[in-house]
Parts: C-alpha cells; sequence; structure tokens
C-alpha cells in the first residue's frame, strides 16, 4: 500500500490532538482500521512506528515551551503525556543533547530575531533566496516553529502586493548518486495565511540546462493556514541529467515552514509525479489558412 492520503490524514489528526492520549486504538479508530494493520501501514508510509512519532513531535513542541513560555518543566512534562519529569529528561536529552533545564538556559540567551535569524545576505548553508521578485520575501530559520529538532526553514512574504509574485528557498546539487534511479524527496511543511499558492518542488535537468523532470505540486497546492504534514515529490533521474533542483516556493502573500527533507530511492512501483511540460504533438499540421474555428 502507497497512500500518501491516509498518511497525511492521520499526521492532521494527530496535529490536531497532540496534547490529548493517542493510544494506538484511538489513531486506528480514526484511519478506519484494525490496530494491527495500522501499526503496519503507518511505519510503513512514515518510516516510523506512531508512537516515536508523536513522541518527536511532543518533543519538538516541549523544546518551543522550554524557550517561549514560562511553564515548569513538570507541566511540560505532563502536559505532553510523560509519565514523569525524569522520564521526560530522558527523551528529551536523547534528541537535544541537553537535559531541559540547561537548554532553556543556554538557548534563550541565543535567540535573535523573535524566534530564528535571518539567513545572511539571504543564503547561507546550501540555502538561497530566488524567484521573479525575491526581494520582496524573507528566508530563515525557525526556533519557535519546528516540527522535529531545534529549528524549521521559513519563507514568508514581505512587500508582496501581486499575487504573481513568487519566490523559492532552495538547493542544487549533482545528480551523480542518483542517475538512473526512481527518487522520492520528503519534506514537513506547513503554512500561514498562504493567500495564493505554496508548495514543495523539484526539478532534474541536463547539461544544458534543459528540463527533464519536474513537479512542483501545481496539482495539489498548499493554501491557507495548514498545520504540519508530510508531502513527498517522485521523478525518475534519467542517465544524462546533471543536476536536480529542490526547494519550497510560496506565490503571493504568507508565509511556509519546511523541517525534515529527505531524499530516498523508491522502486518502480512507486509513481512518479512529474508534470508534463510539454504539449502534445498534432499528427499534421492543422488550420494552416486560421480560417477554422472563425466565428464571424
Amino acid at each position: 500500500m502507497n497512500d500518501p492520503s491516509f498518511l497525511q490524514s492521520t499526521l492532521e489528526f494527530i496535529e490536531e490532538h497532540l496534547t490529548e492520549k493517542l493510544p494506538l486504538s484511538r489513531l486506528a479508530g480514526h484511519a478506519g482500521f484494525s490496530a494491527y494493520h495500522f501499526h503496519r501501514v503507518f511505519q510503513k508510509e512514515a518510516g516510523m512506528t506512531a508512537a516515536d512519532y508523536i513522541r518527536s513531535r511532543r518533543l519538538a513542541l516541549a523544546s518551543a515551551l522550554l524557550l517561549y513560555s514560562e511553564e515548569s518543566i513538570m507541566d511540560i512534562a505532563l502536559e505532553l503525556h510523560f509519565s514523569s519529569q525524569e522520564s521526560f529528561t530522558r527523551a528529551f536529552k536523547k534528541v537535544y543533547r541537553l537535559p531541559p533545564g540547561k537548554y532553556r538556559k543556554l538557548m534563550t540567551n541565543m535567540l535573535t530575531n523573535e524566534g530564528g535569524d535571518l539567513m545572511t545576505n539571504q543564503q547561507t548553508n546550501g540555502w538561497f533566496l530566488s524567484g521573479s521578485h525575491p526581494f520582496h520575501y524573507e528566508m530563515g530559520t525557525d526556533t519557535k516553529v519546528v516540527h522535529q529538532g531545534r529549528c524549521s526553514g521559513y519563507l514568508k512574504s514581505k512587500t508582496v502586493q501581486d499575487e504573481g509574485t513568487f519566490a523559492t528557498m532552495m538547493q542544487q546539487f549533482k545528480s551523480e548518486k542518483y542517475k538512473g534511479k526512481r527518487v522520492k524527496l520528503s519534506a514537513f511543511l506547513k503554512t500561514e495565511n498562504a493567500a495564493h499558492f505554496a508548495g514543495m518542488w523539484m526539478r532534474v535537468d541536463d547539461a544544458a540546462g534543459d528540463m527533464l523532470q519536474f513537479d512542483n505540486m501545481s496539482n495539489r497546492p498548499l493554501s491557507g493556514t495548514m498545520n504540519w504534514n508530510k508531502h513527498s515529490i517522485v521523478l525518475d533521474v534519467p542517465q544524462h541529467s546533471a543536476a536536480i533542483s529542490f526547494g519550497v516556493l510560496l506565490s503571493g502573500q504568507g508565509q511556509i515552514w519546511a523541517d525534515g527533507f529527505a531524499f530516498e530511492e523508491v522502486d518502480q512501483t512507486v509513481p512518479v509525479t512529474h508534470l508534463e511540460a510539454e504539449g502534445v504533438l498534432n499528427d499534421e499540421p492543422v488550420n494552416l489558412s486560421f480560417e477554422e474555428g472563425l466565428s464571424l
């Protein structure tokens, strides 16, 4: 089974009820599966068990609460359904390498820009800003809105007026490792007040810069305000390819966050999401005198 709608519906349910008890039976009931079948399918689709996923999301929420609230560590632990402050501390330290109290002290002093850092010169660590009017947008890292770990990346509008204006936070790399393979790009995305269109994209080019494969989620766009969910693009990387580009894009006003980008090779049973860019060729030339379909 390869059903993105099942995974997205389940992740959406988890986000809406993250501070509530979420036993396997409740998740399975929401999905309409038996507990055994739900566990097996979720692990296959998400790459981890539902319990591990929920724990990782609760720890990410805990990191934000430690930095941006005055709740006690005990209250945070109980709110996120850890059995004790000790069990919460062990789990938190395993991911963040610091106990919660020390994390709160050290990281609070490092924060700038109200929870994030603007990427210097709109470029850092491989990511850069591009698009039709990139100067109308801002990209950076956010330590307050995070899916997992310590920070996420964001792209937001600043002085955008026209919905036709767009920008992308992107990377490019050589395709050598993936030539002749089918590749799945996944990431967790979140949007806020995306007025027109937001999404993830991926493009495979040859040495001349001509496009071989492309998908920008235009047939499944994100808009408005949407909570964290996992989205994927699957493309073939031909042997004569040279470069792969990818990132997130935002058209018009709003903001999009991205976290946990991952590339993986998949087999031929996983359908590609490639959007055909070429028109359909006619067998013969048509309407050479321009008279056909003329209305007088």
